[in-house]
């Protein structure tokens, strides 16, 4: 088990560091399109390209933010409850949430293949978006895998208490 844990916290680290990049890219493209377009020189697609770049941003980065904990959460409630209780409960939200995201990580698949196998591509650069696809399907997948993990822990207390 400590082998998966740490393959799957080196992918969501090094899939972090590619959203990463993509922050930077964006930004710079956003900047020089402003700065050329003092000069009514615009960059033809910055707008499309920021949109996918952001989907990439999302997607590569939401497995290292499951295993960070640093998602959201609203747990005034529980914390009041027993331990064991929120064990039960933590371990019943991970399920739920390995199987919403193994379905949306899945039909993103299907959607990506739709995509490139219509040809569909974007409006003013002509470039194809099922890559982009795939990468929200593989960003999805590597967070299944995470709370899988923690699901797969979250067992373990409970069985061990």
């Amino acid at each position: 088990m400590f082998r998966i844990e740490r393959i799957t916290y080196l992918l969501t680290d090094g899939f972090n560091w590619i959203a990463a990049g993509a922050v930077v890219a964006m930004m710079c493209l956003t900047c020089t399109d402003v700065i050329l377009r003092i000069f009514r020189l615009p960059i033809p697609g910055t707008y499309e390209i920021v949109g996918l770049l952001g989907s990439v941003v999302i997607a590569f980065s939401i497995g290292y933010t499951a295993v960070e904990k640093g998602h959201i959460a609203v747990e005034f409630l529980v914390q009041k409850l027993p331990v064991r209780v929120q064990t039960v409960i933590d371990t019943f939200n991970a399920l739920i949430s390995t199987c919403l995201f193994g379905l949306i990580s899945w039909q993103s698949i299907v959607y990506a293949s739709d995509l490139q196998q219509s040809g569909e591509v974007s409006l003013t650069i002509q470039m194809p978006i099922y890559p982009f696809v795939y990468g929200i399907a593989l960003g999805c997948g590597l967070l299944c895998l995470v709370l899988l993990l923690d699901f797969v822990k979250s067992l373990k207390r409970i069985g061990e208490k």
